[in-house]
């Protein structure tokens, strides 16, 4: 059941994206360049995204709860800001502003297929390959 949920959330998600236009790099672009005809439309996309995760964060930890699926919430607990969360999130910025694709889009871009969403996909899939070589530190 739990695989089940999990990919029809999956599925809503890449609805959600091929919806809202986060699968389209241009338009992705067009938001993030703030130095030519600047696209703000996904500015409603991202806080739409934001309002439910807040909601959703400030309901989950509550004392008593768990999920329908799992036994235990796995919350993150790490606090630090470290050169690797700072690279990785420089890399992932440039990555996004280049390709106009983050991870979620670019798999729900696949049903469109061409060469520059293999080529991301093949870039992403290294990166997290080589991500891997390098396991950050447990907190605590």
């Amino acid at each position: 059941m739990k695989n089940v949920i999990a990919l029809i959330a999956g599925l809503l998600f890449a609805l959600g994206l091929v919806l809202s236009g986060m699968t389209q790099p241009a338009k992705v672009i067009g938001f993030l360049d703030i130095t030519g005809k600047w696209d703000p439309s996904l500015a409603f996309v991202m806080g739409g995204a934001l309002i439910v995760t807040l909601f959703a964060f400030a309901i989950t930890p509550r004392q008593g709860r768990r999920p329908w699926f799992a036994e235990k919430f796995e919350l993150p607990t790490s606090k630090d800001i470290d050169i690797k969360l700072v690279g990785g999130a420089a890399l992932f910025g440039a990555g996004w502003a280049l390709a106009g694709y983050c991870p979620g889009p670019a798999f729900a871009s696949l049903y469109a297929g061409g060469t520059d969403i293999v080529i991301f996909m093949m870039a992403m899939l290294g990166g997290m390959f080589i991500a891997r070589l390098y396991p950050r530190r447990k907190a605590g």
